[in-house]
């Protein structure tokens, strides 16, 4: 059966591909129609992509997180997008362009235009069509995102921000949770920018967080190259969710450091800024955290501490403590809700007037 530029998609085809991550807010039954061509890939659109070469990304991350592998010839169905990685790929989406390369093991499908030393080549696709509905029109995760809440509802929030990537901050954040679970909280967590993967949502789930969403809750599959303003919506709009849940307080991820474009602007935004009440720092080192700590001063935010990798060397963490004036918490620290400085176990203290 065909027509215009779409054919029907079998739902045992759409049942034997391996869905990412980045595909779970849409319901495989609206998955009926394959566009073969007359397509301009758009951030968000669902693409059916067979695997022609197995590179960096070995497995793939599916809805439930479970990592498949994948072998050559496997149909998947990712998620189009951006991703900016310094420890892995910039990858940039091209809308005169199907994508070619799998650059994310959460499911995003993108053409690499770069890649950190050690890290493998992308691992090849083969884009078939975009994934679409009855009528033949591209699924977005867009189409599928959180209803916007326009009230801004009261929470208390605690932002996790760090020097770059893998500084420490899901796992503080995570501990944070734990910490303020432990004090009777109802928390909520969230990461506001990144590329779409389920580790850090699960981490901070399974530490017990009443409710995790992220970027892609909110209609993103990543939040490179995506436009201030939306970014601002964005955070506003998932801490309104995480506060209608009935969460009394917020753990806030940013993805990245502090000079990737989308997480300074969004970090430069007085709008955002009077949304936290609080905020954490994580860094690698003495240098990296004193540069951080003057950057958010700059920007008025309230820090309460740093942490991290850095905390795990008592000497680097007193270069830290001596530099900024701030104490440095480890994970066990961050996570015993007795923590006095970091008030865990009395956060109204550490609000401002939301």
């Amino acid at each position: 059966m065909q027509h215009n530029s779409h054919e029907a998609l079998c739902a045992k085809r759409v049942e034997n591909a391996k869905r990412s991550f980045t595909t779970r807010r849409i319901p495989p039954a609206n998955m009926t129609h394959l566009r073969t061509h007359q397509w301009a890939p758009k951030p968000g659109d669902l693409l059916l992509a067979r695997v022609e070469a197995i590179g960096h990304h070995t497995r793939i991350e599916l809805p439930e997180g479970r990592r498949a592998h994948m072998f050559p010839g496997d149909e998947i169905i990712v998620v189009c997008g951006s991703r900016y990685a310094p420890d892995q790929f910039e990858a940039v989406l091209d809308s005169t362009t199907w994508p070619t390369d799998l650059v994310a093991a959460g499911g995003v499908a993108s053409n690499n235009q770069s890649k950190h030393s050690s890290a493998k080549t992308p691992t090849r696709i083969a884009p078939l069509g975009a994934v679409c509905n009855a009528k033949g029109e591209p699924l977005n995760v867009a189409h599928f995102a959180l209803k916007p809440i326009s009230e801004r509802l009261p929470v208390s929030t605690i932002l996790v921000a760090g020097t770059n990537m893998n500084a420490g901050k899901t796992s503080s954040a995570a501990a944070i949770v734990r910490g303020l679970v432990k004090k009777g909280h109802r928390v909520g967590a969230a990461k506001i920018t990144g590329t779409g993967a389920g580790p850090d949502p699960w981490l901070l789930s399974d530490s017990g967080a009443h409710v995790v969403l992220d970027f892609t809750d909110a209609g993103y599959v990543s939040t490179y190259n995506v436009p201030l303003d939306e970014l601002e919506a964005l955070a506003h709009n998932l801490i309104n969710h995480l506060a209608f849940a009935g969460c009394d307080v917020a753990v806030l991820e940013v993805a990245d450091g502090l000079l990737q474009p989308e997480t300074a602007a969004l970090l430069s935004s007085s709008s955002f800024r009077l949304r936290i009440s609080a905020a954490l720092f994580t860094a690698y080192d003495a240098m990296g955290a004193v540069t951080g700590v003057e950057w958010l001063r700059g920007k008025a935010y309230r820090l309460i501490g740093v942490g991290g990798r850095l905390s795990a060397s008592s000497l680097a963490s007193k270069e830290a403590e001596t530099a900024t004036g701030l104490p440095v918490y480890t994970l066990a620290e961050l996570s015993d809700g007795e923590t006095p400085d970091l008030a865990l176990g009395n956060i109204e203290a550490l609000s401002r007037a939301s």
